[in-house]
């Protein structure tokens, strides 16, 4: 009878340990960030931070090199087009795209009107 009631008082104290554990992992959690992590963050999403493709149109004298600006613009209106000069040719280079797969799909596109269209990812100012 002696065992039975020391069995009885360890499960008892067992039970009542194990229950009060269980109720241990409650509470809350606050964050206190520095405000230059979100500034960090910011320069992060600038464009001079990620890699960037681009499509090369044309690349020849400028006269033909604006016309084929306008006609570009005319036919496609969703990419933004620069217009660059690297001696002796001016270059007409459209879109901003931050995967190669966006670039793909956009050239796909482009090469039925602008059959010598190409991808390239420009160099980046080292500063």
């Amino acid at each position: 009878m002696l065992k039975n009631n020391i069995k009885f008082i360890v499960f008892f104290i067992a039970c009542f340990v194990f229950q009060n554990q269980s109720f241990a992992q409650q509470g809350t959690v606050t964050v206190d960030q520095d405000s230059d992590i979100d500034k960090l963050l910011d320069y992060k999403k600038d464009v001079k931070t990620v890699n960037l493709y681009k499509i090369q149109i044309y690349s020849g004298d400028r006269f033909n090199a604006e016309n084929t600006k306008k006609n570009f613009l005319n036919s496609f209106g969703e990419w933004p087009v620069e217009m660059v000069y690297e001696q002796p040719n001016t270059k007409i280079q459209v879109g901003k795209f931050r995967s190669r797969l966006e670039a793909d799909k956009a050239l796909l596109k482009i090469k039925k009107k602008y059959s010598n269209a190409f991808i390239f990812e420009p160099k980046k100012d080292k500063k």
